[in-house]
């Protein structure tokens, strides 16, 4: 059975009724389950991920859009996460029996949907992206909200799908299929914003680090403390542990430890796998070893 997976990230992290509306619609949605959800004040943002049937998920998809943007305003949003719009981002992430073209048709077909039936801008990026330049998120979303009004006047940044005008409630929506990523968050015991930012210098990709990496330093206000945001877009050939254990030596060259680390969503079974033979030492492990593994496929009978 076909098996596809979507994480919308909204920009909401402070109401959570709010959030708990949008979440309803995915709850509510035949043929889908839900996985996780979380939201963060200080990033004003709020993640969801669920898992079904490919017409079962855009649907839940569609009828979350709706919801998210008729009840998100972007003209008073404030927070630490870099976006564009009320729905930011919607990645479609094959996960059994989809094949790349037909996860990136998947893509394309909503943002046709967001575009025509919502009237929101849409800009594909990732494997659904239409040209080079908009692969990278960090481009697409470059200047961010503040900076779309101008930006979507500029015929090098019309929206892909939707009115190539600013809509100021909704701001855009990005939309991409892609590998499935790891979020990974590792907060740090200091205020000191521009020590995060340096880490996350130090490590992304854009700027000389590991291939797989996008970073970016976030201020943790309310704890007093800054985070080191990353997605390893590649985990099976950029590792969780080759990069928690760079950042933590990174921030000790600063004199400052790492408090705690959060993954955020789902995370693939291979990317644990990683951290379990490495930080147990154990060069012979075998994903075979976990017991739930060998129920998978198994009817009982």
């Amino acid at each position: 059975m076909k098996a596809l997976m979507c994480v919308p990230n909204i920009s909401e992290g402070t109401d959570l009724s709010v959030v708990e509306q949008v979440v309803d619609t995915v709850r509510n949605a035949p043929g889908v389950m839900l996985l996780d959800y979380s939201s963060d004040a200080d990033h004003n943002r709020s993640v969801i991920s669920y898992i079904g049937r490919p017409e079962s998920v855009v649907e839940a998809t569609k009828n979350l859009a709706k919801t998210a943007l008729d009840r998100i305003d972007m003209t008073g949003h404030k927070g630490s996460h870099p976006r564009q719009g009320a729905v930011d981002v919607v990645p479609f992430i094959p996960i059994r029996g989809i094949p790349e073209e037909e996860a990136v048709k998947i893509a394309r077909d909503f943002g046709r949907y967001v575009g025509k039936e919502l009237e929101v801008p849409v800009y594909f990026y990732e494997d659904a992206a239409t040209r080079p330049e908009r692969r990278n998120l960090v481009k697409v979303r470059k200047g961010q909200y503040e900076a779309l009004a101008e930006k979507i006047k500029d015929p090098q940044w019309a929206p892909d799908e939707g009115p190539a005008e600013f809509i100021p409630k909704s701001g855009s929506m990005q939309v991409s299929s892609r590998f499935p990523l790891v979020a990974l968050n590792i907060n740090l015991a200091t205020a000191n914003l521009e020590i995060a930012q340096r880490i996350a210098k130090s490590v992304r990709f854009i700027n000389g680090g590991f291939r797989f990496v996008r970073a970016i330093g976030l201020s943790l206000e309310k704890e007093g403390l800054v985070q080191v945001s990353m997605n390893l877009v590649q985990y099976e050939k950029t590792p969780i542990p080759m990069v928690m254990e760079a950042v933590k030596r990174e921030a000790q060259s600063y004199g400052v430890n790492v408090t705690g680390s959060e993954l955020v969503g789902p995370v693939p079974l291979g990317a644990m796998g990683q951290v379990l033979s490495y930080y147990l030492q154990a060069h012979n492990f075998s994903m075979d070893q976990i017991i739930e593994n060998s129920l998978i496929g198994w009817s009982g009978e």
